[in-house]
């Protein structure tokens, strides 16, 4: 534990990060010693990351799918005879968390309440259907199994984005609770009419996605496969900020940068780790074949 950070907690007094020209509880920030350690390692394993995956912007968005999806060629869209990074569910599931996280950003910055009832029951038809949509859709893979209907990427991709809608709202309000000192009780989706909004944008989104038109779907391939990481930093800086007693403690965005560094460090070694199994396992940097 960083000794300024440990200074804290075991003698339980605060620990702002405010003005740091006057604040004396702002220790981490007198010793950079830690913050230069943290990005110095975070540095050297992207590096080793990097070096060590496919070549190319896309490779690399490969390396990030393969952590997390099955990648199986049939379930996914393409750019020409290539296939996206995550298959067509997590697509549209790290889409529509992306979208979600940008449109609650804008409608209300640093709004931490909870969605409204009324809301809460929309995106609690999302996970079901996203539910009913991945069980018919893992039934197929076994002949004969029992289905409700036949499994089409196009509503894979729907199932998918709306529950990104789904996460991104819960945790964009769960990281402005934690992080946030002066975090707004509001919730970021106060009702049924900015949630409207919201999914009318996912569902142009997706019809973007399904014209497969390479101009559009390669950004949109590589905002995917950010997704990830974007969604794991977020909540392993969570974590870490809860670990060492400091939530509630930062102001300003600038303030973020040892917390948000080490939240990407880990959400990094989580994504190392999984294609170190996987690549051990099948010996290859392709999805899962069906056959």
């Amino acid at each position: 534990m960083p000794l300024p950070i440990a200074a804290c907690v075991f003698t339980k007094k605060p620990y702002n990060l405010g003005n740091m020209g006057q604040d004396k509880a702002g220790l981490l920030f007198r010793r950079p010693f830690w913050k230069w350690l943290v990005f110095l390692a975070v540095g050297l394993l992207l590096i080793g990351w990097l070096l060590n995956t496919p070549e190319g912007l896309l490779g690399k968005a490969d390396a990030i799918g393969y952590a997390v999806c099955h990648r199986i060629d049939i379930r996914s869209f393409h750019l020409g005879v290539r296939q996206l990074p995550l298959c067509a569910r997590c697509t549209g599931m790290y889409l529509g968390a992306m979208l979600g996280l940008a449109y609650q950003q804008v409608l209300g910055r640093r709004r931490g309440g909870m969605p409204p009832r009324h809301v809460l029951v929309v995106l609690g038809l999302f996970v079901a259907a996203f539910g009913v949509d991945g069980v018919n859709s893992y039934l197929h893979l076994f002949p004969g199994a029992p289905s409700l209907y036949q499994p089409q990427n196009w509503l894979r991709l729907l199932t998918g984005t709306g529950m990104g809608l789904v996460i991104s709202a819960a945790v964009f309000p769960a990281f402005n609770q934690t992080i946030w000192k002066d975090w707004d009780e509001r919730p970021a989706l106060p009702g049924l009419r900015s949630l409207g909004g919201l999914v009318l944008l996912a569902l142009a989104l997706d019809v973007i996605v399904l014209t497969e038109n390479p101009i559009v779907l390669y950004p949109l391939a590589l905002i995917s496969a950010a997704g990830v990481l974007v969604l794991l930093t977020m909540i392993y800086a969570m974590i870490l900020t809860m670990v060492f007693r400091v939530e509630n403690h930062f102001t300003a965005i600038t303030q973020l940068a040892l917390p948000l560094a080490g939240g990407f460090g880990m959400a990094l070694v989580q994504i190392v780790l999984l294609d170190w199994v996987r690549f051990v396992l099948t010996g290859t940097w392709a999805g899962f074949q069906l056959g």
